[in-house]
């Protein structure tokens, strides 16, 4: 699976990166964390693989009709895993999230385009791990664009990365 936010088109997103595309090539599913701000990514994504996808501080009406929902939940091969757009300040996120989504195993979020992989065996979390992708197109003040690849197999995690984009 393939995990994106803040694509921010057309600002950002001209059209589909070629490093973008080069992930998506193999994916069996998208999921979007919000600020798409256009449905023609969406379509663009779709003609990938399946789309899932929140709506974002930046995303209007036009992104919901296309399917944007306000948060998402669902089982992916046995995992519970939720998605929303803004997961909150830092302080306190991953208590937060499980609070929020009380079965989710996994949580995908966006809004700050800072890449994080955290959690999924604390305590103070409530066990829940917590994903953002970063942005593939924003890097705002980190060193690269980033997406996230995500492998489940058997209701587990059997591989996270976040992956630098040229």
């Amino acid at each position: 699976m393939v995990l994106l936010s803040d694509t921010h088109a057309p600002r950002f997103w001209k059209g589909l990166p070629a490093a973008v595309a080069a992930h998506l090539a193999g994916a069996d599913l998208i999921l979007h964390a919000g600020d798409v701000c256009v449905p023609s990514v969406l379509d663009e994504l779709a003609a990938y693989a399946p789309v899932r996808v929140v709506q974002g501080n930046n995303d209007g009406p036009e992104v919901a009709a296309w399917g944007a929902e306000e948060t998402w939940t669902g089982e992916l091969d046995g995992l519970r895993v939720a998605m929303i757009h803004d997961a909150g300040p830092k302080q306190g996120r991953a208590p937060r999230m499980h609070r929020r989504f009380p079965d989710a195993q996994l949580v995908v979020f966006g809004h700050s385009h800072i890449p994080l992989d955290e959690g999924g065996g604390s305590t103070d979390g409530g066990g829940v791990r917590i994903v953002n992708p970063g942005s593939p197109t924003d890097k705002r003040r980190q060193p690269f664009r980033t997406l996230g690849l995500l492998e489940v197999r058997d209701a587990r995690v059997v591989s996270l990365e976040i992956v630098p984009l040229p």
